[in-house]
Formats: C-alpha cells, structure tokens, sequence
C-alpha cells in the first residue's frame, strides 16, 4: 500500500478531487432532473442544442500505434492471477478493470493498483503452492484501465472531510504512477469510461485529463478513452461525447446488461417499456441493432473504433457438449459483430480469445481495424433507438427464477470481495446484478404477467421465490438476500446496486 499511497500520489489525487468535485455532484444533480424529465414526457430524442455537431465533419485524434488493432480485448479484475492470465491470454488489449468486476473493498481497490504498477513494468508475479504464475516473455496486450463511474464515492480517501470521488481515485493513481511509464514503454495512459449518460459528463472527463496531464508534465492527447455507451441516454449523445473528447477519444463500446438495466431504469414508469426474459433479449432485438449498428457509424465516420459485447460464457470442463453449444453461440454473435462493422470484441475468459481472432481475422482481411466502412446505409432515429415493443419473448416464472438465483449469488459473491463471479457457466459482474433486480422490479411495479398472462408478478410472489432459492443456498446467503430485496423489492427504484452494498464492505 505504500508504494501505491505515496504522499505525491496522496496529493496528485486529493488535488484533482478539490478541482472536480464540485462538478461532478452538480452532474450527478443534472442526472436527477434529467429522470424527471423522462418521467413526465415518457420519452427521449436526439438534443437540438447540439445539432451542428452532428451534422458536421470533424474526427477524433488519429490512434496510437498499439490501440490500431483491438480485434480482440479480454476483460477482467486486477487481482494477481487473473491480470496475469489475461496478460498472457493472447488478446490484443486487456481490459483492465476497477469498475464492475471488481469489489470495491479498500484492499481490493490498493491491490489492484499494485498489479497494474507491476503489470506495467512487467514485474507481476505469483507464487501458489508449487506453482508460479508469471508474465510470457512476448509481445503482450496493450493496458486499457476501467475506473469507476461518476456516480460512487470512495470513503477511504476523504477530502476535506467529504467522501472522494472514486473515479478520480481510480483514474488518478494509475495515471501518476504509470502514465511516463507506459509512454517510455512505447505505449500510454488508455482508458475505458463507464456509465457516462451525458456528453456533460464527457466534457468533465476531457478536463480531467487535460488538468492531469498538466500537472505531471505529460504531454497533451497522450490519453485515449473509450466510451462505453451503456445508458441509454448516451446513446442518444455518441457523436456529442467523442466531440467533447476529441482530442483524447479512441472509441466507444456496445454491450447489453448495463444498457438494457438503463433502459428500465430510465422509463421504470411506463408499462410499454416492459421487457421479457433477459436471456430472451439478445442483440437481435431491434431496437439493440439500431443502437449497435449508429454506434457504428458514428464511430467509423469520427475516426474512432467500435467494440462490440462481452463473450461471458466459462468453458465447461466436465461437459463438452455445454461447451460446444455455447461456444456455437459466441461464434454466431462475434461474426454479427464482424459483419455489422466493429472493429473488435470482448472476451470474458482467455479460451474464448482464438474464437473472436478467428472471426475478426476473417473479417478484417489483413486490414488493423474496419474504419473505411462507414455504413451510410444506417439511418437510426429516436424510434428506433426506443422500439422494446417489437422485442420477442414474454416475461416467464423460469425468468423470474433465473434473476432472483443469479443476482444473489452474484452480490453474496461480490460482498465476498469477488467482483467476477463463475456463475452457471458465465463470468458474470455487477451489471448481472442490476439486471437481474432491475427487471423484476419492473415486473413488479409495472403490472406484468408471467407465462402468457397466467401468472401476475406479485411482492408475495418474488418473496416466495425468494424463500426457495434461500432454501438452496443457505443462511450464509442472508446478507446478499438482504441486499437483493432491497433493490428488488422496494417502493422507489434504488439507483445503484453498488449503494446500498457498498455499506457493507470494508
């Protein structure tokens, strides 16, 4: 810890908190007022005020030379053996991550520091009984750091007597410590920016970096961000957000829980946005195309790259045909990716690295990346982006089930200081959680019924459901059930998972 809590980091971090504090709560209130204004219209739309940057030319900052190729980033937590693995995997870039893959216990969130400082020196290792995990002597993935978003505290380093803004922590012990580093290295300060909702909150970011770079003398545009849209108001500013991070942007990424879990959060007061089964809205549903395929485009026309979804499934040792079939399926939905025009994709477990390869190095011909496909046939209005009611499927009680077994399993998992949980065959991370709880919260509130209408979902329904799972999983289990019925189960939508079990770690 004190390699990593040294007194110039301390104040590098508690400097950059004293600046950007106030703004980001100001942020955080203009998130507020913004659902007030979902809840009165039942609606959202592309933003008047900023049309002329959607209708003009521009492009982000050319790409460095290690993020021209991203075919392929594996994604994980920073703890020892697994940033090792990923390190190792074969991937192009790892995704580094601070965010929903991992607890943010003070110990986890120090730790992690601490391999990426050695990852980025090449010094990790890891002794486990009679074997040594440690770094191949080849080329290895170029390090795209996660932090938190906007939205969590950090208690642990208090400023002025108020909690820090975890993003800053994050962001800023890995930038003081490593960012000369990595340039000397050939390489740089890379970025991925998490559950951002507004081309605001982007401009907060861009001066972030640029006050960061100043104070440590690192050249200006030596970071590059990419951008997770994964609310659905961000998908509504893409074009907006790479604007404001011009100078800094490299891309944005396409998933599906954070974003459909945005989705009800975002209209939880309208019955029509009632979504089925999750397992049954896969990135077929037409309004997941529409936003896949603008993300695209938009990309691809500013010079930045698009990176498709996470690849959660686990092989299967002890039964080959689950992992047959499942790995069937991640093929099918990489070369979707592929054909649609990413430029790459995302792995959650290193033997799924050679299958994305594999359909990226089809696709890509030869070429680093698919920027010269612009995709003018794309047209993707607000319609479109907000289309759930052509999604097939229905609600179903095996639905239900599958939520309420999956989301306390994974925040008991992540109570435990585990934030990448191995649950029935899937890396799962907290937006597991938030979909799972999300969604029945919406079936709750909103009146839906399972089963082609034979079943309505009730509070004595779900707590039933509840009870038998807990009868499977056992007393040690109470405190994610807890925190499970809490956000499940409650009058008013709890805006984060992570808030309310956050009070429980350490």
């Amino acid at each position: 810890m004190t390699e990593i809590l040294t007194p110039d980091a301390v104040a590098f971090v508690t400097e950059l908190q004293r600046r950007f504090r106030p703004r980001r709560d100001e942020l955080l209130a203009a998130r507020r007022a913004r659902q007030a204004e979902i809840d009165r219209t039942g609606t959202l739309d592309f933003l008047p005020e900023t049309a002329s940057i959607r209708q003009s030319e521009w492009t982000v900052a050319p790409a460095p030379a290690d993020l021209v190729d991203r075919r392929v980033e594996i994604t994980g937590p920073t703890e020892r053996k697994m940033t090792i693995n990923a390190l190792n995997s074969g991937a192009k870039v790892w995704l580094a991550d601070l965010e929903d893959a991992n607890t943010p216990h003070w110990a986890n969130v120090i730790g992690g520091q601490q391999s990426l400082y050695e990852a980025v020196r090449r010094t990790i290792t890891l002794q486990q009984g009679d074997k040594l995990y440690a770094l191949h002597p080849g080329p290895l993935p170029t390090i795209v750091v996660r932090p938190r978003g906007w939205h969590l505290d950090e208690r642990h380093f208090a400023v002025d007597g108020s909690p820090g803004v975890a993003a800053l922590v994050d962001f800023g012990l890995h930038f003081f410590h490593n960012a000369a580093e990595l340039l000397a290295r050939g390489s740089g300060p890379y970025f991925y920016l998490p559950k951002m909702e507004s081309h605001r909150e982007a401009r907060l970011w861009q001066d972030v970096f640029t006050t960061a770079q100043e104070l440590l003398g690192i050249g200006y545009g030596s970071i590059r961000a990419t951008v997770l849209i994964e609310t659905i108001t961000a998908a509504f500013e893409m074009d907006e957000i790479l604007w404001e991070l011009r100078d800094h942007a490299s891309g944005l990424n396409a998933g599906r829980w954070d974003y459909l879990f945005s989705l009800i959060k975002k209209f939880r007061a309208f019955p029509a946005y009632t979504l089925p089964d999750r397992g049954q809205v896969t990135m077929a549903a037409p309004f997941l195309r529409a936003y896949a395929q603008l993300l695209v485009k938009t990309c691809h026309r500013r010079g930045a790259y698009a990176m498709g979804g996470m690849a959660a499934f686990i092989p299967n040792r002890r039964d080959p045909g689950v992992t047959a079939t499942a790995l069937a399926k991640v093929r099918q939905d990489k070369e979707r990716e592929a054909a649609d025009g990413f430029d790459g994709s995302w792995v959650a477990h290193p033997d799924l690295v050679p299958i994305c390869l594999e359909v990226f190095d089809k696709a890509l011909d030869g070429a680093p990346n698919q920027l010269t496909r612009q995709r003018p046939d794309v047209r993707v209005d607000a319609h479109d982006l907000l289309d759930v009611r052509t999604t097939e499927g229905e609600p179903t009680m095996a639905g239900a089930r599958a939520n309420i077994h999956v989301g306390i399993r994974y925040i008991q998992s992540w109570l435990n200081g585990n934030g990448a949980a191995a649950i029935d065959n899937l890396m799962e991370d907290a937006a597991t959680a938030e979909i799972s709880r999300s969604q029945l919260w919406q079936w709750l509130h909103n009146g839906a019924l399972l089963d082609g209408g034979t079943t309505p979902v009730t509070r004595e329904l779900l707590e039933q459901l509840i009870e038998g799972e807990m009868a499977m999983l056992g007393p040690d289990y109470e405190p994610a059930r807890r925190i499970f019925e809490q956000v499940a189960l409650a009058d008013d939508f709890v805006e984060f998972m992570t808030l309310p079990a956050g009070e429980l770690i350490d």
